[in-house]
């Protein structure tokens, strides 16, 4: 894919300059430079000769077919350009200029200009506002970038034209190589999800790293990640996360949901390995680079100083990582190398006045404890130690498991680190950054060994939500009214108290009576979505009189908070049996689709914000690891002698919101909250909920 992009045997440069410092001339000169094998055609119709190059007015006149085209020419002129290379048969194009939708309105109108006219000629194009392209293995460098990168296996893609020139500048620092680069800038036409195709299936890159700013699709790139994440390493920046991306929203999965909730929903799916910070996407380039997988959880640590491996220890204990205790045969060998004041267990602290024969010993010993997945060394810079000395032995291709080393100091090491790097052991500068990497690296290990989830659908009545969404539409009402949402979750597995609904006192009181106390009131009003928040509910009403003093005060306090508000009467509702509460809701993303929420419910759950999403529809696994993943998970597994709830139930009730999501487009947002869950045999009950029309019809 796109390998008429990275294999062109004839390249244009539309724009090139006789005049260094220009856009046009330091992509011809890099092209040069580089070496690259095939014919060069600089384009300049005020030039007879470029750089020793023979030069060309037009690229019409060009007297050979031509494969790809660097395009350095000033806005306005780029889709008159398009155009002529589109006669010329071309099929590849990277527009270096700028001054395109980045500009605003009319940049936007230029840019749609500019793909129009390619695609009536074929042509795909990079760009524009972009770096440009490099493949160091057909010796193709059309960026206007002053840094010559060396070959490689890591494949790079960006929005970001100043992150691009920053791997660049990082790749010569640490003698890393590239395999291909490409700068998408405004991304008109080749994107995130292509460069993700294109690296996957390119035999010279291993790992993949990519900055992006916004994906156009979410749903397609979920789906391409996922595939490409099983094959190779794939590690991701994103920014653009925060608030800003947020919508105000009438639910509380809703305002909880927002871009960055919707991506990490992604990542969690398709395997992708995420940094949270520039640092952390370069530290995880270097071990994946370098380093075999880490095949399990278990690290070793060996340290010559108590503090760094009890920071190391703590950054453990606080990751997916574990510290396994060693073997008896293996502290048995190490009480033969170490002197009797060394820690023999782990961390093994070989301790203050250790040299670098001690560190050697001590590695021959725990590489052979099978129980180790991985070795983390530190080095604290003593007046017995040489850095230099440590570092040659962690080269020595003696280990079949991932080491990395984290030497403390600056200037005392730096020359040690140059050699870790350069014989392939990724060094980090502090021990959490360390274990940080080596937790991401077992965690992708993890779900590229898993089996890919299945998602299975549930038994529905698909009929019945159907008809019931048609007569909300036809009365053109974007919430529903309770009865609806009832009957909608209801089609969809849901449980819910026995419940009448009362016009007035006596109503009510003849409801309860046949319900049974004790009863909960809640107002009904199609305006209403929160009803705590306006007085609107009553709970745990034991007899008529706490009945009638109840809907009395339901009915004042909504009309002193809402004067003119709808009320059609109270619900009023069967006690739902004791248990945990949780929320189970689903909002719609622009980018990525419904996305399923799950988390502790009740009047807090804003507040606490203890909650998890993942992308719909979803498979029972994701349901369940959604379970895990809220800090009060330990709850619903039962403390202090409390049953474990329903899991099986819970995860059905995630799962069903979730088909109900990915089945109706036209419901924008929706929750159970809260769900009361219990124990086996108890069933799971769905005490409120709310439904709202909105999304694609």
């Amino acid at each position: 894919m796109l390998d008429f992009f990275f294999k062109p045997k004839t390249v244009a440069v539309i724009g090139a300059s006789r005049e260094p410092g220009k856009v046009g001339h330091d992509v011809l000169r890099n092209l040069l430079d580089f070496n690259f094998p095939g014919h060069i055609f600089p384009i300049n119709p005020k030039a007879d000769e470029i750089l020793g190059l023979k030069a060309y007015p037009s690229i019409l006149e060009v007297p050979e077919d031509v494969d790809l085209v660097v395009i350095a020419v000033r806005a306005p002129f780029v889709p008159e350009v398009i155009d002529q290379c589109g006669q010329k048969g071309v099929k590849a194009a990277v527009v270096l200029t700028s001054g395109f939708k980045e500009t605003g309105l009319e940049g936007a109108k230029l840019e749609k200009k500019l793909v129009e006219t390619a695609r009536s000629h074929g042509i795909r194009i990079i760009g524009p506002n972009c770096l440009g392209i490099l493949d160091t293995y057909s010796r193709l460098n059309a960026t206007f970038a002053g840094l010559k990168p060396i070959k490689g296996e890591i494949g790079f893609f960006s929005q970001s034209g100043a992150l691009c020139l920053a791997v660049l500048e990082w790749s010569k620092a640490e003698k890393i190589g590239l395999s291909r680069f490409v700068s998408l800038g405004n991304k008109c036409d080749v994107n995130e999800i292509e460069c993700l195709r294109m690296l996957a299936e390119d035999p010279h890159t291993k790992v993949i790293m990519g900055y992006i700013e916004g994906i156009t699709d979410g749903r397609a790139f979920t789906e391409v990640a996922c595939e490409v994440a099983r094959e190779k390493p794939v590690i991701i920046f994103k920014s653009g996360t925060t608030a800003a991306g947020a919508r105000a929203a009438s639910s509380h999965t809703g305002s909880l949901a927002g871009s960055e909730q919707a991506f990490e929903a992604s990542v969690k799916r398709s395997g992708l390995i995420r940094a949270k910070t520039l640092r952390e996407f370069f530290n995880l380039a270097l071990y994946f680079a370098f380093m075999p997988p880490l095949a399990g959880p278990y690290l070793g640590i060996v340290t010559n100083s108590g503090g760094p491996g009890i920071v190391a220890a703590d950054a453990c204990e606080n990751s997916a990582l574990e510290l396994p205790s060693l073997s008896s045969e293996t502290v048995e060998k190490l009480r033969k190398v170490l002197p009797p004041y060394a820690s023999f267990y782990n961390p093994v602290d070989i301790t203050g006045d250790a040299d670098a024969a001690r560190y050697e010993k001590t590695l021959e010993v725990l590489i052979e404890d099978q129980r180790l997945n991985g070795l983390l060394v530190i080095l604290s810079r003593t007046a017995t130690v040489n850095p230099d000395e440590v570092a040659e032995i962690l080269t020595k291709d003696k280990a079949q498991k991932p080491i990395v080393a984290c030497f403390l100091g600056e200037e005392s090491v730096k020359k040690a680190r140059k050699k870790l790097l350069k014989g392939k052991v990724p060094h980090y500068e502090y021990p959490e950054e360390a274990v940080k990497v080596l937790e991401k690296a077992w965690l992708y290990e993890w779900w590229r060994k898993k089996p890919p989830s299945k998602v299975k659908k549930l038994k529905v009545n698909f009929k019945q939500v159907a008809e019931t969404l048609q007569i909300v539409r036809s009365e053109g009402r974007s919430h529903l009214l309770d009865h609806e949402v009832k009957q909608i979750l209801e089609a969809y597995g849901f449980v819910f108290p026995k419940s009448l609904v009362a016009r007035t006192t006596d109503e009510a009181i003849l409801a309860a009576k046949v319900i049974g106390y004790p009863v909960v009131l809640k107002v009904l009003s199609p305006q209403i979505q929160h009803k705590s928040d306006v007085g609107g509910v009553k709970v745990n009403i034991r007899d008529e009189e706490e009945l009638i003093k109840a809907f009395e005060e339901i009915i004042i306090n909504v009309r002193k908070r809402l004067p003119g508000i709808s009320v059609l009467g109270v619900i009023v509702q069967e006690m739902a049996p004791k248990g945990k509460e949780v929320i189970v809701g689903f909002i719609r993303d622009p980018q990525f689709g419904p996305l399923v929420m799950f988390g502790l419910g009740g009047i807090y759950v804003e507040v606490l914000k203890d909650v998890t999403f993942r992308l719909a529809p979803l498979a029972k696994e994701e349901a369940l690891e959604m379970i895990r993943e809220i800090k009060a998970y330990p709850v619903l597994k039962g403390i202090r002698g409390e049953p474990e709830v329903d899991m099986d139930s819970l995860a059905r009730a995630i799962v069903s919101m979730g088909q109900l999501a990915a089945d109706f487009p036209e419901l924008s947002e929706g929750e159970v909250n809260p769900l009361i869950v219990g124990p086996k045999g108890q069933k799971t009950i769905a005490v409120d909920a709310r439904l709202s029309l909105g999304g694609e019809k």
